[in-house]
């Protein structure tokens, strides 16, 4: 069940509308507003539990198969999607969050909004090797041509996107 509160879609991209630019693993980058028109978008809310992790992973699955995007592309923009998820419901104490997926020329984009009510921005990890977690956002830096993040503008809230290109390359047989 949403909560009342539940942000309805806004005239302005999910990423604050704000024309800067953000720092991504490659350095500056791309613009916070993803001023790009879309070919497909999909915007869709969840409750902050476990299982929808499961869900947002699906809903991204089956809107791309849709779409047409090609399995290697996909496959990645489903980790991507429950990696950030995932960080959302752990790190930001949330009742509720936001995806949308989009894919624009030449690339697919994921945003996961949530309500930040976390301490700290999120930034890849450093485990050890017994660890057992702290390796999402190492995954979103290697599945992604770029992310980062913008804070909604006028309310709390932190929206983390990734891009990941449609020209990806097939992976290496293991």
């Amino acid at each position: 069940m949403v909560p009342p509160s539940f942000p309805q879609p806004l005239d302005r991209p999910p990423g604050g509308g704000r024309p800067g630019r953000l720092p991504g693993p490659r350095g500056p980058g791309r613009l916070v507003s993803g001023n790009q028109l879309s070919r497909h978008s999909h915007l869709f809310g969840l409750p902050a539990t476990p299982a929808s992790v499961g869900l947002a992973r699906r809903t991204v699955e089956e809107l791309l198969i849709a779409w047409g995007v090609r399995e290697v592309v996909l496959d990645n923009a489903v980790v991507v999607t429950s990696e950030l998820v995932t960080n959302a419901l752990t790190h930001s104490a949330s009742d509720w969050i936001v995806c949308e997926v989009r894919i624009t020329d030449g690339s697919v984009r994921i945003e996961v909004e949530d309500q930040n009510r976390g301490p700290t921005l999120p930034v890849p990890g450093r485990p050890g090797p017994d660890d057992q977690g702290g390796r999402g956002l190492l995954l979103v830096t290697e599945l992604s041509s770029d992310w980062g993040t913008a804070d909604v503008p006028h309310r709390s809230g932190r929206i983390v996107w990734a891009e990941l290109a449609m020209d990806a390359d097939e992976p290496a047989p293991p």
